[in-house]
């Protein structure tokens, strides 16, 4: 697949949106693809404390937006009403979360091709360094492959490692100034 042309189809213009360009010229972000095909939710055991559960957020907006500040002050403006966000709990709280939405649908190596994935990942800092976000995300991804998307994609992000972990393929390295030469 050419992993280049299906970025610039599902972002257009993203390298000349202004806080692309006001980056760190030092910061090196990936992209991120899993076929779902290939995708085994019990491929990697990823133990959580007793206590955990998963599911979708339906409280109060408030209260998301409040444990997504707690992760990054800028996401909050993309927590809102009516937006998929699966979440990890402990107790009542959030302790993980990750919007869950369609990235849309694409012509691609003589196919058409459905991708969703988890965005906007974090976990609260009181419950980090305990498997509770990874596990998240394997959920979450496993919730897309049941819902019949094709490939699960993660943009932008510095943590590349991490996703790598559940099977994640690193497709496009990329900086404030565009894709990075392999």
């Amino acid at each position: 697949m050419d992993y280049q042309a299906l970025f610039h189809l599902m972002h257009p213009g993203f390298f000349e949106k202004e806080f692309i360009r006001d980056l760190d010229p030092e910061d090196v972000f990936v992209e991120q693809i899993m076929p779902l095909s290939d995708f085994d939710v019990n491929a990697v055991d990823i133990p959580v404390p007793a206590g955990v559960t998963f599911g979708f957020y339906q409280g109060d907006l408030s209260a998301l937006q409040a444990a997504v500040r707690e992760v990054d002050e800028d996401w909050v403006q993309y927590f809102q009403k009516d937006d998929r966000v699966f979440c990890a709990f402990y107790k009542g709280k959030i302790a993980a979360f990750c919007l869950t939405d369609s990235m849309g649908e694409y012509d691609a190596d003589g196919r058409h091709i459905r991708i969703a994935g988890p965005g906007c990942v974090g976990t609260v800092p009181a419950f980090r360094r305990q498997g509770i976000g990874l596990k998240m995300v394997q959920l979450a991804t496993q919730l897309l492959k049941e819902e019949g998307y094709d490939y699960s994609y993660i943009h932008f992000t510095a943590v590349g490692h991490w996703y790598a972990r559940l099977g994640y393929e690193t497709i496009l390295h990329w900086n404030y100034q565009g894709i990075l030469k392999a």
